[in-house]
């Protein structure tokens, strides 16, 4: 899908890397938001004290609720690991927002951004899992009959390999159709109000495929803390 204007791009063709920008306006979106991110964590940790900042209490707030939620579902164990939970939440929440602004591409629409975040959650899966169980994590895979254990093993090697594939092309098929029925709208009707209804759903959108992902990905991680039955 080609948006007709895409403000960064334009910017990189001012300093000479045009090219690169629109082979891969994903990853220039991407690195957006990573600085837009880096900044406000600055302005949220700077100066923190007993009386709050505005932008404090908004981190607060947020991240307050979210680690209440991890905890609820994964125990006290999953406080070490929601640090890159919330991250993930929160740089896919901003990843789908900026797509809501003219001249702005949501890195969340290319399916190779999201296979980069869900191969990282794939990642830390395992690696939690070792980490809790150490060589005998090996029987979440092979289960406890020994003679199942080949069967089981590639069922369950396979099963894992599939939430790879769940989490990007879920988020990924959400969020390009919501940027073709928006890029549709605006193309009928302008700068009129009949695509403000669609503005108003792609902002649900964007919450709802931000938290299905991390919801799965806490989902993932409490399975991995569990012991193989």
């Amino acid at each position: 899908m080609e948006h007709p204007i895409l403000f960064l791009p334009a910017l990189f063709d001012a300093i000479g890397l045009g090219h690169f920008a629109h082979q891969c306006p994903h990853v220039i979106y991407s690195w957006f938001v990573m600085l837009f991110l880096i900044v406000c964590g600055f302005l949220a940790t700077k100066g923190i004290s007993m009386v709050p900042t505005k932008w404090q209490n908004v981190f607060e707030v947020v991240i307050g609720g979210l680690e209440d939620f991890t905890v609820d579902i994964t125990g006290e164990d999953g406080r070490r690991f929601f640090p890159i939970l919330a991250t993930v939440f929160i740089y896919i929440f901003v990843q789908n927002l900026i797509g809501l602004m003219p001249g702005l591409l949501p890195p969340t629409a290319n399916l190779n951004t999201n296979l980069s975040m869900a191969i990282v959650v794939f990642i830390m899966t395992h690696v939690i899992g070792v980490m809790t169980h150490g060589p005998k994590y090996i029987k979440q895979f092979t289960g406890p009959i020994w003679w199942l254990a080949p069967l089981l093993l590639v069922l369950e090697t396979i099963g894992h390999l599939a939430r790879v594939m769940s989490l990007s092309i879920r988020l990924f098929g959400n969020m390009m159709g919501k940027e073709l029925v928006l890029l549709i709208l605006f193309v009928l009707a302008g700068a009129y109000f009949a695509p403000f209804p669609m503005l108003v759903l792609g902002l649900l959108v964007c919450f709802i495929q931000a938290f299905v992902f991390y919801l799965l990905s806490t989902m993932y991680f409490t399975l991995a803390l569990e012991e193989a039955h």
